[in-house]
Order: C-alpha cells, then structure tokens, then sequence
C-alpha cells in the first residue's frame, strides 16, 4: 500500500491557473482525480454486476435482527482496534468505554450478537488510524479512491494499514477453526456493510448529477468531523454513572 501511495506521486495533474478553478482543485483536494474517476467507475461496475446482488440477496434471505446482530458482532471484534486508537489518541474515557464494551459483549453479549454494553450505558464509538493520526496534526494528503475499499486518503490508507497490524484477530494461530472464523467474520462483516449502505448507494447513484463529487465531499466532510469529535472530547475519564461521596 505504501509503495502504491507513493507512485501516485507522478501521476497528480498539475494545479489549474485560473482562481476559480484553483480555489475549487483546492477544495476538493483531489489532485489524482482522473485516477480515482477510473477506480471508482470499475468499483461501480464490480458493485452492480457483483457486490450489490449479493448484498440484496443477503437481505432477502436474512431478517433485519439477524442481520443487526451479525453487525453486532462484527462491530465487537473491531473493538480493539477502537481500544488502541482511543489510547493512541490520548482520550482515556473513549479508551474505557471501548474495553468495557467489548468485555461486556464478548462476554454476556455472545460476542456481540447482542449489545448488552449499550444497555449497560456504554454506546459505541468509531476509530481508527486514520483519525488518531489526524489528531496528531497529521494532514490528510490528497484524496483517493481505492478499488474495493472506497473513499481514503494518503493519510487514512496508512491509517488503514495500521489498523490491520492493531487487530488481534490477524494473528489468531493456525487450527482450532480460529484461522476459519477469523475469514467468516471478515466476509460476514464485508457482506453486512454492504447491506447496510446499498439503499443509500443506489439513492446517491441515482439522483446525484455527480456521484464522484458527492461521495468524496461526503467522505471528507465526515472524516473531518469525527476527528474534530475526538479532539473535543474532554469527558471525565470515570463513566457519566459513577458517583463518589
């Protein structure tokens, strides 16, 4: 991923020189466009012929609860990650409520198919690399569009390379079936995201003069949001419910 990254680097199309036209190349931050408009036209044609039949066939095969809690536990296994990024962002209570919540659920949760932790009081949040990074100061870089894993950046494909290196389950041993849950759970994940965002995808497609420009300007809007939520996040490190006389 590294080395694609940085041979991207002779590819980026020279700034305009008109002011209109620089402001906007600016805004979008989108120097490798002709690139990503290629790679995201194949990612469009592998999802309509492939990746949406199969997400409409697994929700109609699949009831909505069953469908929340193969999320559920998905989102559980992922939780460590969070953990890791929480600590690496300097934010205690987030890194707390992370482990409490995969502790909860690996437990009395049955590995997440059921959120007991957010009964509990403990609501899930999202991390990972490329926002600790963020958080850091690190500028995002260019945008990029990357066949099969969607809308990044310079910053957040590192950050993503990262977050397979924080997850255990990368290096779960070879027998006991572990190597095989370990592929199912990934699969499973992959299928209930794409469940869960192909009505919105479809509705983007077709009502969006511009599909490109509205998913990259969403993303980016987005990842710089929740990092600004993580960077404002000056919570007490002990949870809302403990009281001390």
């Amino acid at each position: 991923m590294m080395l694609g990254l940085l041979g991207l680097a002779s590819c980026a199309a020279p700034p305009p020189t008109d002011p209109d036209a620089l402001a906007e190349y600016k805004e979008a931050n989108d120097r490798y466009e002709k690139l990503n408009r290629k790679a995201f036209g194949l990612t469009m044609w592998a999802n309509k012929y492939t990746l949406r039949p199969v997400a409409k066939a697994y929700i109609w095969a699949v009831p909505r609860p069953l469908r929340n809690a193969f999320g559920g536990l998905y989102q559980t296994m992922n939780e460590p990650v969070v953990f890791f990024n929480d600590v690496g962002a300097g934010k205690p209570r987030r890194a707390g409520d992370a482990f409490v919540r995969w502790c909860i659920n690996m437990t009395v949760g049955i590995g997440g198919l059921i959120d007991v932790a957010n009964y509990a009081g403990y609501k899930h949040h999202d991390n990972d690399a490329g926002l600790t990074l963020a958080t850091w100061g690190v500028p995002s870089g260019p945008y990029l569009f990357l066949p099969a894993l969607g809308p990044s950046s310079f910053r957040d494909g590192i950050g993503y390379g990262i977050d397979v290196g924080l997850s255990p389950w990368n290096y779960v041993p070879r027998g006991y079936g572990l190597l095989t849950f370990n592929w199912a759970y990934n699969i499973m994940g992959t299928i209930n995201g794409m469940a869960t965002n192909v009505d919105a995808l479809d509705q983007v497609m077709k009502d969006s003069l511009d599909p490109y420009a509205t998913i990259r300007s969403a993303y980016q809007q987005q990842r710089k949001a929740m990092a600004e939520a993580i960077k404002n996040d000056h919570r007490a490190t002990v949870p809302d419910w403990y009281h001390t006389k």
